[in-house]
Formats: structure tokens, C-alpha cells, sequence
């Protein structure tokens, strides 16, 4: 069982246009409606690979109830924790050439209460699970200190801990050495202070993290793939791609690595990077399915 933590889900909602051009009324080609938020997309990756996936997040508002009935119609396992104002709606538009535009709200103010609620089902839901996976940015009235407390309980609990988050939460998180995390380049610049530039940078700023205590580092990086590193090596993964929609593809990269089940990481990197992959050329935050990830075109190599 892997269980994901979305302390900020929300409710996506992606429109295609020909061409994004400010001030102008537009009409859009495409639209979705879909439940997100980085674990979220995680736990819907994983679902439609048939890995056995429960989702815990915080749910109020009419944006929740939509969202708890997606999750439904979608057979997601879920553990709802009710708070008092509503979660948050995003919008992405997307170009034909995958150019996105995102506009995200902030998120609902969640009292102590509240996040005390959340913590405590995850750390129920991780005494049977594999992983506990913690993912995305912190609404409002949640410390930066929530993800590195999700590592100690759920570690406390038996399970392994994965981290996907940005900012001051990520390096909190990184203090409380969990067992992978899942930087972008952004991030990966953020979380270790040194300038990357090129892929040996990125290869020096995974080793730091790990270093610091930190298990495996799965890192984005974009068109130039993922990076895998920990105490077996360096591992680099790409696969040629002509995007749609990048939003979500991180997710994607991360249920990959965790849905190969294998403690190889030449198989774990190809997964991660088939995900990743397929997920951009689907639209919207749409997940990708068996029939999308082509594994066997991921090129990996060991550096």
C-alpha cells in the first residue's frame, strides 16, 4: 500500500487554446475537470497502474464534495479530512505547443485542529503501508515544518517516505532525511544554495542532498529527463517527447519510480522517466494508463 498526503489539493481545471494573448477573449479547443493537487496526481497514477494507492487529504467547500465525487468515479481510495473553508480551484491553459499558463489560489486557511486531524490519519494509514508519499505547496495555516513532521510520524510507523514540496517546507523536509525526494531543477537550486547550470551541476546538488541525509534523489529535470541518485550511483534517464501539457508530470515521474516496485534503479528511472513522459503528452493533469508509458524508449545511463 502507498499512501498519499495532499495537505492542498485542488480542483484543476485545464482549457487549450490556439494562442494565450492577454486581454483578448478567447476560445478554448479543450477542457478538463479534474481532482489535483501533487499527491493526488500521484495516487491517480498509481491507481490506473492497479498499485494499491489510498489518498488522505482535506476536504470542504463545494470544491470538496466535486472533488471527493471524482475521486469516487474513479475507485481512489480515499481518507477525507473535513476542514471548515473550502480547498482551492487552479486553472491551467495550455498552448499547442505545450507553453502552460497556471494560476493557482492559495488555499483555505486550516486551523491547527485541522492539520493535527491530517497528520494523525496519515500516521494511522502508514502503520500498513510501503510508503507514505508528501506532496505539494501548504495552504495557508500550515508551518513549513508539516512535511519533516509527516516524515518522523510515518517513519515512526514503519513506512518509507517519500517528499515532493518547494520552498522552506522542502528544506525542512530535507533536515528530516527522508527516504527520497523529488526535486525539480528549481527546487534542487533552492534546497542546496548551488547555481545549476548543467547536468554535472544537477549531478553535484543531488549528491549534496543526499549527503545531508537525504536517501535517493529523484530529480526532474525537464526536457533533459530525470536524474536518480543514492548510495548505488548516478543514474540519468531521458526520452524524446513532443509535449502537450507538463503540468503534472513530476507526479507522474514519481508514481513511475514508485509503481516499479524494484530495488533496481536502471527499472526504477525508466519508469519514472516513462511516466513522466507520457504524462506530458497527454492533456491536462490527466495521468498516464499501461497503454501510454513506453518504458522501453527510455534511455538510461550511469555516470
Amino acid at each position: 500500500m502507498i499512501i498519499t498526503v495532499t495537505p492542498n489539493p485542488s480542483l484543476d481545471r485545464t482549457l487549450e487554446v490556439a494562442h494565450l494573448a492577454p486581454g483578448e477573449v478567447l476560445r478554448a479547443s479543450g477542457h478538463r475537470v479534474e481532482a489535483g493537487g501533487k499527491g493526488i496526481n500521484v495516487a491517480r497514477a498509481l491507481h490506473a497502474h492497479e498499485r494499491p494507492v489510498r489518498a488522505v487529504l482535506p476536504v470542504g467547500g463545494f470544491e470538496g464534495r466535486q472533488m471527493l465525487r471524482l475521486l469516487s468515479d474513479a475507485a481512489i481510495e480515499t481518507i477525507a479530512i473535513d476542514i471548515r473553508d473550502s480547498i482551492r480551484a487552479n486553472v491551467s491553459v495550455v498552448e499547442p505547443d505545450g507553453t502552460t499558463t497556471k494560476i493557482n489560489e492559495a488555499g483555505p486557511a486550516i486551523t491547527p485542529d485541522e492539520v493535527e486531524d491530517l497528520l494523525a490519519a496519515a500516521e494511522r494509514e502508514a502503520r500498513d503501508a510501503a510508503w507514505v508519499v508528501g506532496s505539494g505547496s501548504l495552504p495557508p495555516g500550515i508551518a513549513p515544518s508539516f512535511f519533516a513532521e509527516l516524515v518522523a510520524r510515518a517513519r515512526q510507523a514503519g513506512a518509507r517516505v517519500a517528499v515532493d514540496t518547494s520552498g522552506a517546507a522542502l528544506v525542512a523536509a530535507v533536515a528530516a532525511h527522508p527516504d527520497l525526494v523529488k526535486p525539480n531543477l528549481d527546487e534542487l537550486v533552492a534546497a542546496t544554495q548551488l547555481p545549476v547550470r548543467t547536468l554535472g551541476d544537477a549531478v553535484y546538488a543531488a549528491q549534496k542532498l543526499c549527503s545531508s541525509g537525504v536517501g535517493t534523489v529523484l530529480a526532474s529535470l525537464g526536457a533533459d529527463g530525470a536524474l536518480l541518485v543514492d548510495d548505488r550511483g548516478v543514474f540519468h534517464g531521458r526520452r524524446s517527447v513532443v509535449p502537450r501539457s507538463t503540468v503534472g508530470a513530476g507526479d507522474a515521474t514519481l508514481a513511475g519510480y514508485l509503481a516499479a516496485e524494484q530495488d533496481d534503479p536502471v527499472t526504477a528511472l525508466r519508469h519514472a522517466v516513462g511516466f513522466g513522459c507520457a504524462a506530458v503528452e497527454l492533456p491536462g493533469t490527466q495521468m498516464p494508463g499501461p497503454r501510454d508509458v513506453r518504458v522501453d524508449l527510455v534511455d538510461v545511463t550511469q555516470r
